[in-house]
C-alpha cells in the first residue's frame, strides 16, 4: 500500500499510522450531516482523513481531532498542516478520556471511527491491536467522554462494524443518547450488512430512521453504485 493516499483536494500521509486509509474511515468524513454546525471533534483521527474531509465539505467550521499514538498524532499534525485547510483544522495529542475532564469548548458534532473488537486475538502489532480492540478506549469510556463534550442539540456520528454497531446503540442509552439515524452499508447488493454509520442525539427518545447503502455494483474495480459515487465523488480521484 502507497504510503501517500490522494484525493481530489488534499493527500494523506500514512506511513507512520498503524491503520491507513480505508473505506470506513471515508464513508464516515463523507455521510456525517455539517449542517449548521461550527464545532468539530475528531476522536481517534489516525491520519486525520475524517477530519480533513470535513474540513473540505464545511469551511467555516472549526474541527479538533485528537490522536492518543505519537507517531500517528505526528502523521495527522503534518497532514492537516499541508492541507488548504489547515487554519480550520487543530490536532491534539491527547487521550479523549482526559481530553473531557479539562476541554473548555462543547462540540456541535463529534465523530468517530473508533475501536471496535471487544475480544478475540490480538495483532502482533501493538499499535494495530490497540487501534481495532477496545484496549485504551472502550466504548463505555468514549461515550461517556463524549457526553461531557456534546452540545445538547448537537450529535454524535459513528462507523461500526454490524454487530458492534448494533450494540453501541443499545449502550448509548445508558448514557441517555437516541439514535437518531442508521445508514446499513451492504459490500454488494446481495451481500450482508457489513457496516452502520449511525447518528446519536442526546436525549433523543424519536423514531430513528434506517436506510441502505450499497457500495458497489460488481467485483470490479470502481465499479461502484451511483448512491457511493454521490456520496464520495467530491473525494475520490476517479469519480466524476
Amino acid at each position: 500500500m502507497s504510503d501517500i493516499f490522494r484525493f481530489k483536494q488534499f493527500a494523506i500521509k500514512q506511513g507512520r499510522c498503524a491503520m491507513k486509509v480505508n473505506t470506513d474511515g471515508i464513508l464516515l468524513g463523507a455521510w456525517t450531516n455539517l449542517s449548521d454546525k461550527n464545532t468539530a471533534l475528531d476522536i481517534g483521527t489516525g491520519t486525520g482523513i475524517i477530519a480533513m474531509m470535513m474540513a473540505q465539505r464545511n469551511t467555516q467550521m472549526i474541527i479538533h481531532a485528537l490522536e492518543i499514538d505519537a507517531d500517528a498524532f505526528l502523521q495527522a499534525s503534518e497532514n492537516m498542516v499541508n492541507s488548504p485547510y489547515s487554519e480550520k483544522l487543530l490536532c491534539i495529542h491527547q487521550p479523549v478520556q482526559e481530553y473531557a475532564k479539562m476541554a473548555d469548548i462543547k462540540y456541535d458534532l463529534i465523530v468517530s471511527n473508533p475501536p471496535f473488537f471487544s475480544g478475540g486475538t490480538f495483532s502482533l502489532n501493538e499499535n494495530k491491536a490497540s487501534v481495532r480492540h477496545t484496549i485504551k478506549l472502550s466504548h463505555f469510556d468514549l461515550l461517556s467522554s463524549v457526553k461531557l463534550l456534546l452540545k445538547d442539540d448537537g450529535h454524535f456520528d459513528v462507523v461500526l462494524p454490524y454487530i458492534e454497531g448494533l450494540r453501541f446503540v443499545e449502550m448509548a442509552a445508558q448514557y441517555d443518547f437516541g439514535a437518531v439515524s442508521i445508514t446499513e452499508v451492504r459490500p454488494k447488493k446481495e451481500k450482508n450488512i457489513e457496516r452502520l454509520l449511525i447518528r446519536l442525539a442526546p436525549k433523543h427518545n424519536g423514531k430513528c430512521v434506517t436506510n441502505e447503502l450499497i457500495v458497489q455494483e460488481t467485483d470490479e474495480a470502481n465499479e461502484y453504485t451511483e448512491d457511493m459515487k454521490a456520496l464520495t465523488k467530491d473525494f475520490y480521484l476517479f469519480m466524476d
